[in-house]
């Protein structure tokens, strides 16, 4: 094996199925991860996974390896490894990173029946629990680089959203709308060289005349909290409340839905979350 397949492969068997939020199963031999496992989070093929474990394949490309570093849940200084070891260039640090440190991965995975999300700093869709794809529908159904809040919020083209799979409403729809711009105004500022936010931003503004409105504004700031209702077609109308938190340097934000304890809402957001769909990464 290469130090790459050999890599891959230490930090899989040490990571255990339940720090990912799966179940525990009777008759399991092995301690840490599965192939097939793995290759569920990272969103590639279990052949893939045994071919670089194997060194067959030994150049993944920059979006697997970075799927692949969130999936085995690796620090920063693991991460850029694991990119030197596929002969890629670790993300520079004024470039957005779609890494989620083990610390956020263990927050979120622990917050219960609350829906949750992660996002990167250009509101681009890494990870989501169980909560969160009953709530609003399974996002895995449309293409990865589609999966971006930004996006949604200002539709270019056909307009069809991809973050959710029925109508959500929001309680402050022009208070929102500029949150989210003078947000990735800020985010232009930290990561003045990323390719990917600096292709959004131009796409939105291209392509809505609200977005470029509210780009020329140049109002900075931050998207923190909100008030949502989902229209879920099995539960019934869902007004949760929307909190927005945001993890150091990297700017990733970390999405929470939950409804008022006790409430109508509360019974449907638990309703709702009663799905085989399990938490998955971008």
């Amino acid at each position: 094996m290469t130090a790459l397949g050999t890599t891959i492969r230490s930090w899989r068997e040490r990571l255990s199925p339940a720090a990912v939020g799966l179940p525990a199963r009777h008759g399991r031999r092995a301690a840490g991860l599965r192939r097939e496992e793995l290759a569920e989070l990272a969103g590639v093929s279990v052949d893939y996974v045994v071919r670089l474990e194997q060194s067959r394949a030994t150049t993944p490309s920059a979006q697997v390896t970075a799927a692949l570093a969130r999936a085995l849940q690796l620090t920063p200084a693991e991460r850029d490894h694991l990119f030197r070891l596929a002969h890629l260039t670790p993300p520079a640090h004024d470039q957005i990173a779609d890494h989620i440190p083990p610390g956020v991965q263990r927050v979120v995975a622990r917050l219960g029946d609350a829906a949750a999300a992660v996002f990167a700093a250009d509101w681009q869709l890494l990870w989501w629990n169980r909560g969160w794809a009953g709530l609003l529908g399974d996002p895995s159904a449309s293409p990865p680089g589609l999966r971006n809040f930004a996006r949604d919020s200002f539709p270019v083209g056909d307009g069809v959203p991809h973050l959710s799979r029925w109508p959500v409403t929001t309680e402050d729809p022009e208070g929102t709308k500029a949150a989210i711009v003078s947000d990735l105004r800020r985010a232009t500022g930290r990561f003045p060289h990323d390719r990917r936010l600096a292709a959004l931003v131009r796409e939105l503004r291209e392509g809505n005349a609200r977005f470029a409105e509210l780009w020329a504004a140049g109002a900075v700031g931050a998207h923190r909290e909100d008030r949502k209702v989902v229209e879920h077609p099995s539960a019934g109308p869902i007004t949760v409340d929307c909190d927005t938190l945001t993890d150091g340097d990297a700017e990733l934000k970390i999405v929470i839905l939950t409804a008022t304890p006790g409430s109508d809402n509360e019974t449907r957001l638990r309703l709702a979350a009663i799905s085989p769909v399990p938490a998955r990464t971008g």
